[in-house]
């Protein structure tokens, strides 16, 4: 495994961490999560990323179980906020009430005393940004929280965090979240720039565009029995996807893939690796060969040819558009 800071933190974190969105508490039983969690371990990553709003907080409970007796300091552990985890109007956002009360419940679930990196699961419009920057710089000053980092934050909405720390002395932001693979490239044209100058890292989710970059889906066939396109969970997510053309073009990628010894899934964890801002790429699973295959991603260099040969096959189909990266007018 190989480590990278966490921005311009003095954090290091395994460049592949561990996220168990849709998977722990809903799709795979616990037993099984737990050996993914061990396989990961095994591996070398020590980045383990979840959300209190992941199957209704029961992800954060299953993999506090799974990481019970594992040496607290071998590890970073990321949470989130923002989601709804309740029925009542104040069980969401970014307000003072919701943070304090879902840290307190995040790290009873986790079975911690802190979590390494707490992040606004998304932009709240419905609270003044002073408010929420407040909040996680005294949940900072007591210890609770290490670092703070946002998701799915447009360049915009980091920049004015970033103004409003620095003019009252809080703790600053030193990572984003957001989806990124070789088939969603909105943060590339203007969250990346300002993250580098501003020193925040990229956390990266869904690296193989959920399983659609493995090629296992295939143009003018159904998607594979058990497969995520078939799981009313995760299946919203990725129908957007399942477009002969785009499809088609994934399936051009193999022989790259092959050239290189790779796995599909390793090209495009690799692939996001090489942009230098980010600093880990987040990976599911749900079963612990997939964890190992995956992890084969750290430490490959793609040379520029081969980027180039990608961009070529991929083209038009990968999104671009900087106005893609949304938070709700409202809270859910």
């Amino acid at each position: 495994m190989e480590f990278r800071h966490l921005g311009r933190s003095g954090l290091k974190v395994s460049e592949i961490s561990y996220g168990n969105w849709i998977t722990h508490g809903s799709q795979v039983e616990e037993d099984a999560a737990k050996e993914c969690v061990r396989a990961a371990l095994d591996e070398g990553i020590t980045t383990f990323d979840t959300a209190d709003v992941y199957a209704g907080t029961k992800a954060e409970e299953v993999l506090g179980r799974a990481l019970k007796g594992v040496r607290r300091e071998s590890l970073e552990i990321f949470t989130k906020v923002y989601w709804p985890t309740g029925s009542g109007p104040n069980d969401r956002g970014l307000s003072r009430k919701h943070i304090t009360e879902s840290i307190h419940g995040s790290l009873r679930r986790l079975q911690t005393d802190y979590v390494d990196l707490y992040q606004a699961h998304r932009f709240d419009y419905e609270t003044p940004l002073e408010e929420t920057l407040k909040t996680f710089d005294d949940l900072v000053r007591q210890g609770k929280v290490l670092y703070v980092g946002v998701s799915e934050w447009t360049a915009d909405q980091i920049a004015a965090a970033l103004r409003i720390a620095d003019d009252m002395g809080f703790d600053r932001l030193v990572s984003n979240q957001p989806q990124y693979s070789m088939l969603w490239r909105v943060i590339e044209a203007e969250v990346v720039p300002l993250c580098e100058k501003e020193g925040l890292g990229q956390v990266v989710w869904s690296p193989i565009a959920q399983g659609v970059l493995t090629g296992k889906y295939l143009p003018g066939q159904p998607p594979p029995a058990g497969s995520r396109a078939t799981d009313p969970t995760g299946g919203g997510f990725i129908s957007r996807m399942m477009d002969d053309d785009l499809l088609t073009r994934v399936q051009q990628l193999k022989p790259i893939a092959s050239d290189l010894g790779l796995t599909m899934a390793q090209l495009a964890v690799a692939w996001v690796l090489q942009n230098p801002n980010v600093s880990s790429a987040i990976v599911g699973a749900t079963r612990p060969e997939q964890v190992r295959d995956n992890v084969g991603a750290a430490g490959v260099k793609l040379g520029e040819d081969v980027l180039a040969r990608i961009d070529e096959i991929i083209g038009a189909v990968a999104e671009r558009d900087p106005a893609k990266t949304v938070s709700p007018q409202k809270r859910p």
